[in-house]
């Protein structure tokens, strides 16, 4: 088995379109920093595209956006590809199977919505 665990920001805003048979796909990029700096003491950064199906590529759509901190837990891959130059190029990509929304409620979007996966505060005691 074989699974990554990242806390990292959005690089852009998420897209989300549908399959043919109309299934939702959610992609994003994440750039999680590294521990150590280069040498110049600018910090580095890892870069990992995200794919998000279904319910959770909707609400990561509905959710999300360029800057907010995320934890995604899935299954990695590396891809390889040749670029405009015809050099080898590689991408990580993770398809995720969890997404948690880490940025606080104050530095969300002012679109108004509010992530509340189960409206269960009529049962809460207080």
């Amino acid at each position: 088995m074989k699974k990554i665990v990242l806390i990292g920001n959005l690089t852009r805003d998420p897209e989300l379109r549908t399959t043919q048979s109309g299934v939702p796909v959610c992609t994003f990029s994440v750039a999680v920093n590294r521990r150590r700096s280069a040498e110049a003491g600018q910090p580095e950064a890892d870069f990992f595209r995200i794919t998000t199906w279904r319910q959770l590529a909707e609400n990561c759509n509905r959710f999300l956006k360029k800057g907010s901190k995320v934890a995604v837990v899935g299954d990695i891959s590396l891809n390889q590809y040749k670029d405009s130059n015809g050099l080898p190029r590689y991408s990580m990509e993770v398809t995720a199977d969890e997404v948690e929304f880490l940025t606080p409620r104050s530095d969300a979007d002012d679109t108004g919505l509010e992530y509340n996966p189960v409206d269960d505060s009529s049962d809460l005691p207080f």
